[in-house]
């Protein structure tokens, strides 16, 4: 079983490192095509295209002129170590034992604007480039025409390096929309999370996102690779709803926050 999450805004590059195990994105040469168009922007055209602040804007037109490579354990850092949003508290990776970022390793990857397809061990350098971002490029005016198959064909060596052919949903739709379905060769599952308010179960985001991440920590602590056994997650007060899911949609429902 393989599983996606999407990436976060905000970043962390300060915080100790829970281990000293990395590895090396496997699509930097695509990266660097980006970093390539991504160098020229002001930080105007920044600020336009991604709707930030000047001071962000400023930010991160200084993050791509830094960008370079080699990527070392001195100019970068571990993708999962990275990411500080809603879905990485949930998953709170800084906590894992040695066993745990081995399993995460193999089990899960980072769907990214910038990277294309993380592994969690993967050294990145700080960036913001949102999947979708209209930036002209290479191949076109998006994000998602630049990337074509080539994040389903990775996704797709990995699915057949392992026993089954399960991939568990847990990206953003805007990052999900990068995968092409149709060639995607696996089962995909996409759960869903809602809490009760005002009489009735909703998708609260700040809560579905932060979930997201602790369903990817629960399969990846309990060394989960039968798909079915994802039903049983229990964290925060979350349980499965069999009313309310359908087909590989599956619905997680909580009455109190957990």
């Amino acid at each position: 079983m393989l599983l996606v999450v999407s990436p976060a805004k905000k970043l962390d590059f300060e915080s100790p490192l829970a281990t000293n195990k990395f590895s090396q994105p496997t699509l930097l040469e695509q990266s660097q095509l980006l970093i390539n168009d991504c160098v020229k922007l002001t930080p105007d055209e920044i600020a336009s295209l991604m709707k930030l602040s000047d001071k962000l804007a400023g930010l991160n037109a200084a993050r791509f002129g830094e960008w370079s490579q080699p990527f070392t354990t001195e100019n970068a850092r571990q993708a999962v170590l990275s990411f500080n949003g809603d879905v990485y508290a949930g998953l709170d990776a800084s906590s894992f034992s040695e066993q745990d970022f081995d399993f995460s390793q193999k089990h899960l990857r980072i769907l990214s604007g910038l990277y294309g397809l993380l592994r969690p061990l993967d050294l990145m350098q700080a960036y913001r480039l949102e999947m979708g971002c209209k930036l002209a490029n290479v191949r076109g005016d998006n994000l998602y025409q630049f990337w074509g198959e080539i994040i389903t064909d990775e996704l797709n060596k990995v699915l057949a390096e392992q026993s089954g052919n399960t991939l568990l949903n847990l990206a953003s739709t805007e990052y999900f929309k990068s995968v092409k379905k149709k060639t995607l060769n696996a089962n995909i599952i996409t759960p869903a999370f809602k809490d009760w308010k005002n009489g009735q179960y909703k998708m609260i985001s700040f809560y579905a996102k932060k979930a997201r991440g602790l369903m990817a920590r629960y399969i990846i602590q309990n060394q989960i690779t039968d798909v079915e056994q994802v039903k049983n997650f229990d964290l925060a007060g979350y349980e499965y709803n069999e009313s309310f899911s359908k087909g590989n949609d599956w619905v997680f429902t909580r009455k109190e926050v957990g």
